[in-house]
């Protein structure tokens, strides 16, 4: 069963768990003896990235999305705007709903310096709600991702590879 707690303070654990992922791959580059780090967070969400994370002359525009191990969450969705950004990515992280744990994630873009992929050609995605008439309304600058165009990596430590090629 689902705490209630989660969907009613979700921009709380929103940021508890992007907090938590800053901290996580802080720690990993701590651990490899890495310290040029710097990480920045984006005021408006206009630009489809949540943190921006600079290490060894990368720079990642991450997007974060986030769902509770066992959710039947199938899909995401992207803002076009990410592909606009260099070396923009998704990061979708799982989570133990007791006790914030992360793990797995789930990873959507390139090689450090290159673009996000192309994803143009993924379906449009549409508001949750319909307008006065019921009509879901599409969402032209979003386009859905389903979980099988990323890829599951398992600990933190791929994911600062992913981001950095560390």
């Amino acid at each position: 069963m689902v705490d209630q707690s989660h969907s009613l303070h979700s921009s709380l654990r929103e940021k508890i768990l992007e907090h938590l992922f800053i901290g996580e791959v802080l720690k990993s580059l701590w651990k490899k003896n890495i310290r040029d780090i710097e990480v920045l967070k984006a005021e408006v969400d206009s630009g489809g990235y949540d943190v921006v994370i600079s290490c060894g002359g990368s720079i990642r525009y991450i997007q974060l999305k986030a769902s509770y191990r066992g959710a039947t969450t199938s899909s995401q969705k992207i803002q076009l705007s990410l592909g606009c950004k260099p070396s923009g990515c998704v990061i979708w992280m799982q989570f133990d709903q007791e006790t914030l744990e992360l793990g797995p994630f789930y990873w959507f873009g390139g090689e450090p310096g290159k673009p996000l992929p192309d994803i143009t050609d993924k379906t449009v995605a549409k508001h949750t709600k319909g307008n006065k008439e019921g009509v879901k309304l599409e969402r032209p600058n979003l386009r859905v991702l389903s979980k099988a165009d990323f890829t599951k990596l398992t600990i933190i430590d791929e994911v600062v590879f992913r981001l950095f090629g560390i």
